[in-house]
């Protein structure tokens, strides 16, 4: 009754039946991851243009790089998000696959095209509704790009690649990289503007 066919051979109706259930569960994961990558990089730039970067406040990890060395030396924002990214999307490429660093690589630019091209408005001044809302933003737009199968900080990629042959989580190696900039940035720009 069942035809055994090769792998290029004809097919019986129910294996093309299985074969289109399963390429319609992939096209429906992956339009849902990048959704949710859209979606999160829309959700990082709302809390970038709209809380911190007015109010100059800055974030850890690449993006918070990027925003220290732009607040010293002048140079656009959107073309360091992606510069000093690139070293950590190899590393993906390298250490966790193809997919995963193609939608990463994919996030990070189009998060620095937004944050350059989309204006948001100013929501508010005050520093702890500030520091509070444009955390909550950029946080929800780097966790809804995690959930899409890539980041838009290359400290996650790192993150990552290190917790797995050593004993400490991702969260250990990003609150350390962390502590490391806003070191940085309680000496070249302020304490205030670090803590």
């Amino acid at each position: 009754e069942q035809m055994i066919t090769g792998g290029s051979g004809p097919r019986t109706p129910r294996q093309k039946a299985k074969a289109f259930k399963r390429l319609k569960v992939l096209v429906k994961r992956e339009f849902m991851g990048a959704f949710a990558i859209v979606l999160g990089v829309f959700s990082a730039t709302f809390g970038l243009n709209s809380f911190l970067l007015p109010n100059g406040f800055i974030d850890g990890g690449i993006t918070g790089i990027s925003l220290l060395v732009s607040a010293v030396s002048g140079w656009q924002l959107s073309i360091l998000i992606v510069c000093l990214n690139i070293p950590f999307i190899v590393l993906g490429y390298r250490n966790i696959g193809k997919g995963f660093a193609l939608k990463t690589g994919l996030g990070i630019l189009l998060l620095a095209y937004c944050v350059h091209t989309v204006h948001f408005p100013i929501i508010t001044h005050d520093k702890l509704l500030v520091a509070v809302f444009g955390g909550f933003f950029l946080g929800a737009g780097i966790g809804l790009t995690m959930r899409g199968g890539g980041v838009i900080d290359g400290t996650e990629v790192m993150a990552i690649s290190l917790s797995r042959g050593s004993g400490l989580t991702i969260g250990d190696i990003i609150l350390v990289v962390n502590v490391v900039i806003f070191s940085f940035a309680a000496w070249l720009l302020s304490v205030e503007t670090a803590l």
